[in-house]
């Protein structure tokens, strides 16, 4: 009698491994969030999605992306956004909940883990969400002219972002598909000595006029390895209020803009298709 008057505990959901193209795909429970779980490919954080709460964003520089949709256009306003890389599809969940009837775009070139996303981490049933998979240049190219009001590139091949997604070749056909306005976010990666982030940096400033890059301090400085967030446009940026949002983050960063981002930069050579190189392999220590 006893036992049947037990109270019973809900088990702890237990980690989801799969093959996938890109290597072993791990979705690992959040402890402190019921329905919540990372995404790593080859032990490589990806993604953390909360299927409650899909406007929580657990990563810091998925939060400073977030901040970018916020902003892009007045509270709630639909959108078209591009997403260049799945990953568990976190972001395209955000603009979903936080921009309803949005139209959205997710290119992942890694079939089987859009597979196992969509089986695992079902995306809500009314958001307005494609998903192709295809090589994220090759997507770009699909989409037409000025479509999009946001593109944002987060795309990694294991932990590195595929050289012919650093070039100005690339970045100019990104500007092809933004309406007049819009706006590229980019997740870059990089260490001591920054040589592949000021080379982007200067990348995208020979294709828009406006820049601001947004990282860790620690990582500006060279004095780790790291996640920055770059912004481009081709109108004025909404400078103040998206330093504000990364300086109060629970893991607060840094916005560089104009001289100081220049100075940063430091004369570095724009990267075309001839010369692009995948992004620096992370060390060991940078997911300790």
């Amino acid at each position: 009698m006893a036992k049947n008057n037990k109270r019973r505990e809900r088990a702890a959901p237990e980690p989801v491994v799969a093959q996938v193209d890109g290597g072993l795909a791990e979705l690992i429970p959040d402890r402190d969030r019921p329905r919540a779980w990372s995404l790593l490919i080859d032990g490589a954080p990806q993604s953390h999605v909360d299927l409650d709460d899909p406007s929580h964003l657990d990563f810091a520089y998925q939060r400073r992306l977030g901040h970018i949709i916020d902003l892009i256009a007045p509270q709630g306003q639909p959108v078209h956004v591009l997403h260049l890389g799945g990953g568990a599809f976190t972001l395209a969940r955000y603009a979903a909940a936080t921009r309803p009837r949005s139209t959205q775009q997710i290119v992942e070139l890694d079939a089987a883990l859009v597979r196992f996303v969509r089986r695992e981490l079902p995306l809500d049933a009314q958001a307005r969400v494609r998903v192709r998979s295809l090589d994220a240049r090759a997507g770009l190219g699909k989409v037409p002219d000025g479509w999009a009001d946001l593109i944002v590139a987060d795309v990694f091949g294991g932990a590195r972002t595929p050289g012919h997604l650093t070039s100005a070749e690339f970045l100019a056909e990104v500007r092809r598909a933004l309406r007049p306005g819009g706006f590229y976010a980019a997740n870059l990666a990089d260490g001591p000595p920054l040589t592949y982030l000021r080379g982007q940096v200067a990348t995208a400033g020979s294709v828009w006029p406006e820049l601001a890059l947004a990282a860790d301090p620690a990582v500006l400085r060279g004095r780790r390895f790291g996640n920055a967030v770059l912004l481009a446009s081709d109108r004025t940026l909404p400078l103040a209020e998206w330093t504000r949002r990364i300086a109060t983050d629970p893991h607060p960063g840094r916005v560089q803009h104009g001289r100081e981002l220049a100075d940063f930069t430091g004369g570095a050579a724009v990267v075309t298709d001839a010369s692009a190189r995948p992004s620096p392999q992370p060390p060991p220590s940078a997911f300790d």
